[in-house]
């Protein structure tokens, strides 16, 4: 079986970080921000082209018949319908980005000055911290956990069919799935993550053998 792990092409939040979602100080707070983070955030221009190379790179990469899964956020599942159009694709929470709770879009200094108890996390072991609030969740435990599901769900069903799948997510989500497919430490893929992310529509692929998945290359778009 072949798994390909692919993160969302550009949204609007990716490309005007500090102009809008992002500015100082955030025009959305708490519960209202992550609504429209996971519901309203759609694809820039460039994110459409990356959707059009997607659909011509997978089917290489997969097939024409992939088993496809994708996030419950607008911009994953964007991708999804615009890449493998012909493909109905099953939406699970598995693969969501990782909820920041009542600090999602706070700045630093909001969030210092609010929640001064997870200061220390959030400035020295960011995978470790646990953001506050309802549905708060962190890196090594939270979004772990979540992938880690979706693993052993592809296990009990997609792997015995013999198809191969396409997974459509986030960043932090690939970080927690590079960490267990790879077997690594979350503390390591962190790292190596800070001296490059991995961008938009890029795909990762795997193949799964003996209960174990190897990484057989990643696949960038050209722009």
């Amino acid at each position: 079986m072949i798994l390909a792990v692919v993160r969302h092409a550009e949204s609007v939040e990716n490309a005007d970080k500090y102009k809008g979602f992002y500015q100082d100080p955030r025009p959305w707070a708490g519960a209202a921000a992550h609504a429209l983070s996971r519901d309203v955030i759609g694809l820039t221009a460039r994110g459409f082209h990356q959707t059009a190379w997607l659909s011509e790179t997978l089917p290489q990469v997969v097939g024409e018949e992939p088993l496809v899964f994708v996030s419950q956020y607008r911009r994953a599942r964007d991708t999804a319908e615009l890449a493998l159009p012909a493909i109905a694709a099953e939406v699970t929470g598995l693969l969501n980005e990782q909820h920041y709770g009542d600090a999602t879009y706070m700045t630093m200094r909001e969030l210092f000055d609010t929640f001064p108890e997870g200061a220390d996390d959030r400035r020295s072991r960011k995978h470790l911290w646990t953001p506050p609030g309802e549905g708060g969740e962190s890196l090594a435990v939270g979004v772990h956990e979540r992938v880690t599901a979706f693993l052993a769900l592809l296990a009990s069903g997609a792997i015995e069919a013999g198809r191969n799948v396409v997974a459509f997510t986030h960043h932090t989500a690939i970080l927690g799935l590079r960490a267990v497919l790879e077997q690594r430490p979350v503390t390591e893929v962190v790292e190596e993550s800070r001296a490059r992310k991995l961008p938009n529509a890029a795909v990762l692929v795997y193949q799964a053998a003996a209960g174990a998945y190897e990484l057989q290359q990643v696949i960038e778009p050209s722009a």
